[in-house]
């Protein structure tokens, strides 16, 4: 479990197919306190850490997993948001993300407004029924506060803290996005199937 709060920006320094996909990533996170077989989610998808080295850590990316998230699209210099797991007792600052990405979103407009950047969304029609406004989604990662919706289309704000330490600073027109839609909205919506 995550809870969006990038805690590392990480960069691509090679990808080899292997049957799987296999990245490496050169992170700022002291490698002697991973352990292999841990869990980081990159750019908001929980990956197994396969290999390590001072300052970088292989992953394998299944076939399933690059059709449904954004991570074919990676090249070598891409910068990803990375986050480590939870463990018990640290703080919660986002809210619970799985790293199970549901689907890509698709950036439609971008627009800074002051300090800040205002960021539309489509996202998949089979998820915008569980975004809600003010309720929370994991964009590529991050959690984040949805500020509107219409239909599939959905808005989030950038403040100029969140540019500076995640990839959203480099955010534009026509970005694919790991979308992860909030557990609790999907309980909250089956059970009003349940009910219905």
């Amino acid at each position: 479990m995550f809870t969006g709060i990038v805690t590392d920006l990480g960069e691509i320094v090679s990808l080899t197919q292997e049957g799987d996909l296999r990245a490496r990533i050169r992170t700022g996170y002291d490698t002697s306190g991973i352990d292999m077989g841990a869990s980081i989610a990159s750019d908001g998808v929980c990956l197994t850490v396969v290999d390590l080295g001072p300052d970088w850590y292989d992953v394998q990316v299944s076939a399933e997993t690059v059709s449904k998230t954004n991570l074919g699209n990676w090249t070598i210099g891409k910068r990803v948001n990375l986050e480590r797991a939870l463990k018990v007792g640290d703080e919660l600052g986002g809210h619970i993300v799985s790293g199970h990405v549901d689907g890509v979103a698709e950036v439609i407009m971008v627009s800074d407004e002051g300090d800040s950047t205002r960021v539309q969304f489509r996202a998949p029609e089979e998820f915008a029924k569980f975004i809600a406004p003010k309720g929370s989604v994991a964009l590529n990662g991050t959690s984040l506060t949805v500020n509107e919706v219409q239909g599939a289309v959905f808005g989030v704000n950038f403040i100029p803290h969140t540019k500076e330490v995640t990839t959203w600073g480099e955010v534009a027109v026509g970005d694919h996005i790991n979308l992860e839609v909030d557990t609790m909205a999907r309980y909250v919506a089956r059970l009003a199937e349940a009910q219905g």
